[in-house]
C-alpha cells in the first residue's frame, strides 16, 4: 500500500506536468508568430469534428424500423440552426451532440 506522502508527491508532479504542458504553446507563440500550418488546423478543426460527428450520427441509420432516424435529423437540423443562429463552432457540437444523445435513448 502507498503512503500518503507519495500519493500526494504524484499528484503535484503530475499537476506540474500538465500546467506546463498547457502553457508551453502560449509560452512559444507569445514572443513571434503562428505557424501558418497552426493556422490551417485552427481554421479547419470545427468543420472536421461536425463531419466526424455527422458520419457517427448517420452511419447506423434504419428507415426500416422505429424512430426512423428522427433523432438523427432532428439534432443535424438543430445543429444547422444553432450554427447560424450563434456562429460558434462548439455551441452548435455541444449542443447537437447533447440533443442527439438525449433523443436516441428516449425515442
Amino acid at each position: 500500500m502507498c503512503s500518503l506522502n507519495v500519493v500526494f508527491q504524484t499528484i503535484f508532479f503530475t499537476a506540474l506536468i500538465l500546467i506546463f504542458y498547457r502553457a508551453f504553446p502560449f509560452l512559444i507563440f507569445s514572443k513571434r508568430e503562428v505557424p501558418v500550418a497552426l493556422k490551417f488546423v485552427e481554421k479547419s478543426l470545427p468543420p472536421l469534428i461536425i463531419a466526424v460527428l455527422l458520419v457517427y450520427c448517420f452511419k447506423d441509420l434504419n428507415f426500416a424500423e422505429r424512430p426512423f432516424g428522427a433523432p438523427n435529423f432532428i439534432a443535424l437540423i438543430v445543429v444547422i440552426l444553432l450554427h447560424i443562429w450563434k456562429k460558434n463552432s462548439m455551441i452548435s457540437i455541444l449542443g447537437g451532440t447533447i440533443l442527439f444523445m438525449i433523443l436516441s435513448r428516449v425515442m
